[in-house]
């Protein structure tokens, strides 16, 4: 990390001398040079943001150079007939590193669409070529120099605000950087986005009571920053704040961006001025379709569009006033004119800048992140990761297995449903089967078969949670904060083991009611634990592969449905068509309900009884099939469990 607590602060200033950040007074001389430290320039409100000079700590360079970018997608006309519509088209241009760039246009015009292409975002397909550091750019270590911040604030609505934020740094950070003190730096960041007074509160959400949508969003931003990239691309960063929250957002990056040499991409709406005058260059773009007006300095635009005939009117911000110009349809409306002059007068330039940058190489992607343990003792825990992730797999793991026991804790929804409804269910069901232990033989199968059902559809009731956190999962694996194993693996220690003993105390209870025999309540225990499994993995499966709640309710339903059908005694193997007889082989239900049958059927009174041999003939459960239904169940539970891992990492990515 960059900071450490106040005692030692003297060692993160860059002029060798013995400095406090949090001593530097305001207007005091230190805080308009470049010897102001980070802290002091993030956080104090009337710290001078010009002639920053980077910090020693600062990130290893990034320069993003982009050609042709160009987007259409399939649309269908008022004919229905299919056609490619033109969204952007080919853009070019140059971000230096540690730039504070602003990305505008007015709606439609296809900035988010830039923006996620040069992030390495956008999953449709689209032409053009990115270049970092002067070489071409590869996706696979891309994300360990680089974060985005969405439009979407998603995160878990019992978290509380600095634990969101340490998420981030703990799974970004450099295990070069771990002598530094990782809470100072999350502190820093609360104090500069003015979340110190809520950051022990909960992020909240529809059901739970949390901060304000507002305060939400800058949350998010501070985590994308407190991943510590070299580049970071923000989508409208500042939309839901008020404009002195906006300002001290933009304040805070362009700290960041010097001090860090980060490389800042942000898309922003009409900043004012103050908020404007912060970025180093502008890219602007027109719509209908996305085409490119300028692509300059931000101190020069003025000039260029007093050159271009179209000054600045007085007391009106130049931002709003540009932006009147590129919208089509208002009454100010040039962005014809302006796309003609940038052809003609800025396009050369452009083309000019992209040469001389992509004539030498810089550093690549595997140099920055090595350069980041240069100076660093040989240590086992600072050996350099030139992976996908920052953090081993067991890091990774620990942290989300910490996350997911914090939220279960404080959920108690989340902690005592999944326990006290099979509770519930137990003794009713159970009460109603009161004493079938001492009656007939048929009664004990019914008694099996519903017991076997509720534990069939106890799995269910969990899809909802499942999908949403999936997709919470998929938020954050696509910027390579954690492996869809480590998160597959940490939710089921936490919530199978807590459904398990939901399933187990169901079972207890209704064998209670009942008054079994303790060979036939071994038999249903092993039976049930195996059934508890099998179907535990078919949800988690269908939790993964399916594109939404809706979607899961579909598929889980037929397949439950099928399987309790076909077990022996709805559905016997003689009465099924021979098409389908091949599903008793492959049925939980259908190998359970005969290891129980046959267990119930060897009691004293029941095993020389001639008529309990015939309802076991009947059924089809005479077939000694114990053995091969075991190993069939547990090989489904392998199966669909490599199924879940394959659909969480293969499946469902997000759309953009």
């Amino acid at each position: 990390m960059f900071f450490r607590s106040s005692a030692n602060h003297s060692e993160l200033s860059d002029s060798g001398e013995s400095q406090s950040e949090d001593m530097t007074p305001e207007g005091s001389e230190g805080a308009g040079n470049g010897d102001a430290d980070t802290k002091y320039l993030m956080t104090n409100p009337s710290a001078s943001l010009t002639d920053i000079r980077p910090s020693r700590f600062a990130l290893p360079p990034a320069s993003l150079t982009f050609r042709d970018l160009t987007f259409a997608r399939e649309v269908k006309d008022d004919r229905g007939q299919r056609h490619m519509e033109t969204v952007l088209q080919p853009c070019s241009g140059h971000f230096a590193p540690s730039e504070l760039a602003a990305l505008m246009g007015p709606s439609g015009c296809g900035k988010t669409t830039l923006l996620d292409m040069l992030a390495l975002k956008k999953t449709a397909k689209y032409s053009g070529e990115v270049w970092l550091n002067g070489r071409p750019r590869r996706k696979k270590l891309f994300r360990r120099v680089a974060a985005y911040v969405g439009q979407e604030d998603m995160m878990p609505a019992h978290w509380k605000v600095r634990e969101a934020i340490k998420f981030n740094a703990t799974l970004k950070q450099n295990m070069a950087r771990t002598h530094r003190n990782e809470d100072d730096w999350v502190e820093t960041l609360l104090e500069t986005f003015g979340l110190t007074a809520v950051k022990d509160s909960y992020i909240g959400g529809e059901m739970v009571r949390g901060i304000s949508g507002g305060q939400r969003r800058r949350v998010t931003l501070a985590r994308g920053i407190a991943s510590h990239a070299s580049l970071l691309f923000c989508d409208e960063p500042t939309s839901g704040l008020s404009a002195t929250d906006a300002e001290k957002c933009i304040k805070a990056l362009r700290a960041i961006s010097k001090r860090l040499c980060v490389t800042c991409i942000v898309v922003i709406h009409q900043p004012r001025t103050e908020v404007a005058e912060m970025f180093d260059t502008l890219t602007l773009l027109t719509s209908e379709p996305g085409r490119m007006i300028y692509s300059g300095p931000m101190s020069t635009a003025q000039a260029y569009w007093k050159e271009r005939g179209f000054p600045v009117p007085l007391n009106v911000n130049p931002v709003d006033w540009f932006m009147d110009t590129v919208t089509p349809g208002t009454r100010t409306d040039v962005s014809g004119a302006l796309v003609q002059a940038f052809e003609k007068y800025q396009r050369p330039f452009v083309d000019a800048l992209l040469e001389e940058q992509l004539s030498t190489e810089g550093l690549s992607v595997k140099d920055m992140i090595l350069s980041c343990y240069e100076g660093s003792a040989p240590t086992s825990s600072r050996q350099p990761r030139l992976g996908e992730y920052a953090l081993p797999f067991c890091g990774q793991f620990c942290a989300l297995l910490k996350r997911k026991l914090r939220l279960m804790v404080r959920n108690p929804m989340a902690l005592g449903l999944p326990v006290a409804v099979p509770v519930v269910q137990g003794i009713i069901v159970g009460y109603m089967f009161s004493g079938t232990g001492h009656k007939t033989f048929l009664r004990q199968i019914m008694f099996a078969f519903c017991m076997l059902t509720m534990l069939c559809l106890a799995g269910t009731m969990g899809l909802i949670v499942l999908i949403t956190e999936r997709n919470l999962m998929k938020h954050e694996s696509s910027e390579k904060l954690y492996s869809e194993m480590a998160w597959a693996i940490a939710t089921q220690i936490v919530d199978v083991p807590l459904a398990l003993v939901g399933a187990l105390l169901n079972v207890v209870i209704m064998v209670a009611f009942a008054e079994l025999e303790l060979g036939i309540f071994i038999a249903i225990l092993k039976w049930s634990l195996l059934l508890f499994f099998v179907y535990d993995s078919l949800f988690a499966f269908i939790g993964a592969v399916a594109a939404d709640t809706r979607q899961a309710q579909v598929l889980a339903s037929p397949a439950v449905s099928i399987f309790m059908l076909f077990n022996g005694f709805i559905v016997t193997k003689d009465d099924a068509p021979d098409p389908l007889k091949f599903i008793f082989y492959i049925s939980p239900n259908a190998y359970a309900m005969e290891g129980i049958v046959r267990a119930m059927a060897k009691e004293d009174r029941f095993k020389d009884d001639l008529n309990t041999q015939l309802v076991v003939s009947h059924f089809g459960y005479d077939s000694e099939s114990t053995s091969r239904g075991v190993i069939i169940l547990v090989t489904l539970i392998i199966l669909l469990r490599i199924g879940q891992l394959l659909g969480l990492k293969y499946l469902n990515h997000i759309q953009r």
